[in-house]
């Protein structure tokens, strides 16, 4: 008799324990920080099982919050805290009787915008200054007082339509063109993107057109993919028509060891149809380490040039991708492919409202791709010209120099920043001016240079325009850029530059703010070395030819 009462007291207890592991409350936790990694002290922690079901905490001293007697399931993260958006983390997983810890990041408007790591630096919200490697392009972003107000919405987009060629030689773009962006967060922590830009002409028009997919950890870390698709009209009969087409796969990785170190690569395969098929594989990486809240040491890798047009403090032209790779030339009706490695350590330091930066680069580059200006044809097949921008493209001798540089960067107030660069390195130059242009390679050779720009940006209170200007002396006349890989903030074009965007009023029941932009690209033509074509006239090689563009940028 005991022993069936003692089996049936086992019966029950074995039933009753699953139930009753079921229902023991578990514990989610963590810490909130901002962008920089500074504790957020009295965060409000929304923690919510259903509508119906919620809980309020909020964070201590060190940032950070507890919630207790949480029954199993999933559950929203919502923190909020004057200043910064809100953030969420949706479909948190929760076991019966275990604590979840879940780290949470918010961000300023002006954070939100920024694409790329995050910085441990204690940075002023209404200005940061950020480090960035040779694969990690934009480096200063300016708040918009003009710019609509803005929420935490999941999509945005943006159309252009812009009039002027880049003037970069074939491939560069038409000189009428829509651009357009569009963006749209998914799942909370990802986005997709679709952006591109289509040009006029004759025939068929060039376009490129580009996907992209990013994922953001609470850190700021994680994967992305993009792939562009571009096509550009044939550059001249001589070249039997021929149009460049070209399908890139980009895909890249970024994170964060703590608080010190934040690592970056990835790589970009391209398939070129121009005159035949060719392959190119470009990778990249940066390793950022932080000796101190105020200093970072960085090393970097590219293969690729930076994007001049994407490089500017706030964009010249939205969604305007169509001046990148691949940088091609043509010998002997053959194709070539610029191919480059650059490698660059630098220290970056923050002295108050001044930054420094000291690096030494290598760089090397086979097939470099040189910009000529004036009307030429590609009879003999060693010139590709670009008919929409009066520039051609021509192989020069390869690169393989090193040098150094210095940037002095300081913000005089909140509507005027100035930047001082100065590089010392190697270049093409042409030995002998005014040589017959299918002779002009024998004549290149690499020469040692100095470089020194200024460059100031600011806004005008009064009516909110926005302006870039720029001056890059260069002793000589060199046909590349000193130091061509330099994308940190003392980076400008060569000589005069100007950019302007001016806000203009719209409707008030339109949601959409529109700017009127022009952007003028070495205004007093220097830099125009001359050579004879083969038709007796004489044109130029240069760093960088004159162009003007101007448009309208409507932001939804």
């Amino acid at each position: 008799m005991k022993l069936r009462q003692l089996g049936y007291w086992a019966l029950l207890v074995g039933l009753s324990l699953p139930a009753w592991a079921a229902e023991q409350p578990g514990v989610i936790s963590g810490f909130v920080r901002n962008a920089s990694g500074v504790p957020q002290m009295g965060a409000v922690v929304e923690i919510a099982r259903s509508t119906s079901q919620s809980w309020t905490v909020f964070t201590d001293g060190s940032g950070f919050y507890y919630a207790s007697g949480l029954l199993p399931g999933f559950y929203s993260i919502r923190v909020s805290a004057p200043s910064f958006l809100p953030a969420l983390r949706e479909k948190v997983g929760l076991h019966a009787g275990t604590n979840v810890h879940v780290n949470i990041t918010l961000n300023t408007l002006l954070d939100a915008m920024r694409v790329g790591p995050r910085r441990t630096s204690a940075d002023d919200d209404d200005w940061k200054w950020t480090l960035r490697s040779a694969a990690n392009r934009p480096v200063l972003r300016f708040d918009n007082p003009t710019a609509p107000e803005q929420t935490d919405h999941d999509s945005k987009g943006s159309v252009s339509f812009v009039a002027g060629s880049t003037a970069e030689g074939y491939g560069s773009g038409s000189d009428m063109s829509t651009a357009f962006s569009v963006e749209r967060s998914i799942f909370s922590a990802d986005r997709v993107g679709l952006s591109g830009n289509v040009g006029y002409g004759d025939g068929l028009p060039s376009a490129v057109l580009r996907a992209l997919y990013t994922h953001r950890e609470p850190d700021g870390s994680g994967p992305s993919m993009a792939v562009t698709m571009r096509r550009f009209a044939p550059s001249d009969p001589n070249l039997h028509d021929a149009a460049l087409q070209a399908l890139a796969l980009n895909a890249g990785e970024d994170f964060s060891m703590g608080d010190v170190v934040e690592l970056k690569f990835g790589s970009e395969l391209q398939a070129i149809q121009f005159l035949g098929h060719v392959t190119a594989f470009r990778p990249y990486g940066s390793l950022d380490v932080h000796a101190s809240p105020n200093t970072v040491v960085e090393y970097a890798y590219t293969t690729s040039r930076p994007n001049a047009w994407a490089d500017q403090g706030f964009d010249s032209t939205p969604a305007d991708v169509s001046g990148a790779d691949p940088r091609l030339s043509v010998t002997n009706f053959t194709t070539r492919v610029e191919n480059a490695r650059h490698q660059e350590l630098s220290v970056s330091r923050r002295l108050g409202a001044t930054n420094v930066q000291l690096a030494a680069f290598q760089d090397r580059v086979a097939n470099t791709a040189l910009l000529g200006a004036g009307e030429v044809t590609a009879v003999g097949g060693f010139l590709l010209p670009d008919l929409y921008s009066g520039t051609f493209t021509y192989t020069g001798e390869n690169l393989d120099t090193n040098g150094l540089r210095a940037v002095l960067e300081r913000k005089f107030c909140s509507d005027l920043t100035g930047t001082l660069d100065y590089a010392f390195g190697g270049a093409l130059d042409l030995a002998q001016p005014g040589v017959a242009l299918q002779n002009a390679q024998r004549w290149i050779t690499t020469t040692r240079h100095q470089a020194l720009a200024a460059n100031f940006a600011g806004t005008i209170h009064r009516t909110h325009t926005r302006w870039i200007a720029s001056y890059r002396w260069v002793n000589g006349a060199p046909l590349t850029a000193v130091d061509m890989f330099n994308a940190s903030p003392g980076r400008t074009d060569p000589f005069l530059n100007l950019f302007v965007r001016q806000p203009i009023p719209t409707l008030g029941f339109l949601p959409a703010h529109m700017d009127a932009v022009i952007d003028l690209r070495n205004l007093l033509a220097q830099g125009y070395v001359p050579v004879i074509a083969q038709d007796g006239q004489t044109v130029y090689l240069v760093q960088a030819a004159r162009s003007v563009r101007g448009g309208v940028a409507i932001t939804f």
